[in-house]
């Protein structure tokens, strides 16, 4: 068994298709990741998402529906994980899998060398 959850670094992949302001938004059926800095104001962080089956209702009222960095910060506080990664990362939820095994590959790898050994699942 893995060390417990107060030791656990965490990180959050979401499939939002997560971009700074400013930054090229996903284009629809992109397998690319991108990653998304902790250190983000989150008023700076825009969903790119694109799908017609979509309510971004939740994410207008507080992106941690989507990206939920505040939450985590506050179980880092308490005690109850360990750490936040530094790094976290997103893809376009609308994509095809077999067109994300290279980013997904890519995602790993980073996870792993940041020693990040819990990711919270974000899907849109």
């Amino acid at each position: 068994m893995g060390p417990e959850l107060s030791k656990r670094r965490v990180a959050i992949v979401s499939s939002a298709a997560l971009i700074h302001r400013g930054d090229r938004t996903f284009d629809f059926g992109s397998g690319e990741y991108r990653a998304v800095p902790g250190a983000w104001d989150n008023s700076e962080i825009l969903m790119s998402h694109v799908s017609i089956n979509h309510d971004r209702n939740g994410y207008r009222r507080d992106l941690n529906v989507i990206y939920p960095i505040d939450r985590l910060r506050e179980l880092a506080t308490e005690g109850v994980i360990g750490s936040v990664a530094d790094t976290h990362f997103s893809v376009m939820g609308s994509t095809d899998p077999a067109e994300m095994v290279k980013s997904a590959d890519g995602i790993a790898a980073a996870l792993h060398a940041d020693r990040v050994n819990a990711v919270v699942l974000c899907p849109v």
